[in-house]
């Protein structure tokens, strides 16, 4: 397995973040370079989701975990391996720390994550920036 996690803190309460976080999974989409989420369901677990990232093609996403302002969790097999993408919200003080991860899980993950998953997670940064915004804004 390969896994990495990129942590950030916001102002914002776990309630606004968890909203956010919702309304970017079920196609919100803050600018023209965002990943574009379609969800084919209810925002729980089982529901499939399509992830077109900025420029490249779309995949196919089933989410796995939902707690309500906690954590969101999704899957996405590519080939020999599957990525697990997660988010765990903690309060802290009057805001919130979002611990985003990838875990590259599979027969392949050993020799596939070095050379996948920094390319996937190189954007954890700018998301979770996204995520805070949209959280500020109030969006639902």
């Amino acid at each position: 397995m390969w896994t990495t996690t990129y942590t950030a803190t916001t102002d914002q309460s776990p309630a606004a973040v968890w909203a956010a976080l919702r309304a970017l999974h079920s196609g919100y989409t803050p600018s023209a370079d965002s990943d574009r989420f379609e969800l084919h369901g209810p925002f729980a677990v089982g529901t499939r989701i399509s992830l077109t990232p900025a420029g490249q093609d779309t995949v196919e996403s089933v989410i796995t975990a939902v707690q309500d302002e906690r954590l969101y969790e999704d899957r996405t097999e590519l080939g020999d391996v599957a990525l697990v993408f997660r988010f765990v919200l903690t309060p802290e003080g009057t805001g919130t720390r979002v611990d985003h991860t990838l875990d590259i899980e599979g027969p392949g993950a050993d020799e596939t994550g070095p050379q996948l998953g920094p390319a996937i997670s190189a954007d954890f940064p700018t998301a979770t920036a996204e995520l805070f915004v949209t959280a500020a804004a109030g969006v639902r």
